[in-house]
């Protein structure tokens, strides 16, 4: 489980989050909603040990995270799919991937690209192209299969849905439910909040850096105007 308790961030002298708590169980997916500069990518930052908390506590299965690099997170078992499915352009699929798997041991690298093309079949006719000749849509499929590689116990999704089509958009929806299936917990970060609500079983609403709004997703569902008012204030 992915616990995480009165977390306080600051950027550039100021503070833009406050005092946040959230998990996210095993099998569970929990959307993280909120309008622009609510908070919502300083968290996935913090999360993924990009920038430093400023009090709080993020912990994996009861052990801590904090003061971890990047690396030693994804080790702990916290993945991350960031914002804009950015890709090494100058390299091929296939390095793309290896390049996300050298915290694997050698011998299980290629059996762990070989699992996740199984999750993402429309990849492996694209291994040797460029990461810069890729659709969004493919992009994302990469970004989405980089974080898959070691196995995480929770994924988390940082605009899921950003640019792309909808026929993408669902079979990227499918994997997250699929994911989810085989018990790892999903924090999806969303500007979709109507996928987002459809895919979560809870929902986390961020207003100005605080949190507005915390229970289940089908809540948000039968009640929107809980969620209009936080984009609206």
């Amino acid at each position: 489980m992915l616990e995480v308790r009165q977390l306080h961030i600051s950027r550039g002298g100021k503070s833009v989050v406050h005092g946040v708590d959230l998990d996210v169980a095993p099998g569970e997916i929990v959307a993280m909603l909120g309008p622009n500069g609510a908070g919502k990518s300083s968290i996935v930052l913090a999360l993924a040990g990009a920038i430093p908390r400023s009090l709080g506590q993020v912990r994996m299965g009861g052990v801590t995270l904090d003061g971890l690099a990047p690396d030693a997170v994804r080790r702990a078992g916290l993945a991350i799919v960031p914002e804009g499915h950015h890709v090494l352009g100058s390299l091929s699929v296939h390095d793309n991937l290896r390049a996300a798997a050298l915290m694997l041991p050698t011998s299980e690298v290629e059996p762990a690209i070989e699992r996740v093309l199984t999750t993402f079949p429309e990849l492996t006719p694209q291994l040797e192209r460029l990461g810069r000749s890729l659709s969004g849509g493919q992009k994302q499929m990469v970004c989405m299969a980089q974080a898959l590689l070691a196995r995480p116990r929770v994924l988390v999704v940082d605009e899921l849905s950003l640019g792309l089509a909808p026929l993408v958009v669902k079979r990227l929806a499918d994997v997250v439910q699929s994911v989810a299936a085989e018990g790892v917990g999903v924090l999806l970060i969303e500007q979709f909040t109507t996928l987002a609500l459809r895919l979560a079983q809870r929902a986390l609403v961020l207003q100005r850096g605080r949190t507005a709004w915390s229970g289940p997703a089908q809540t948000l569902r039968d009640e929107p105007e809980i969620l209009q008012a936080s984009y609206l204030a």
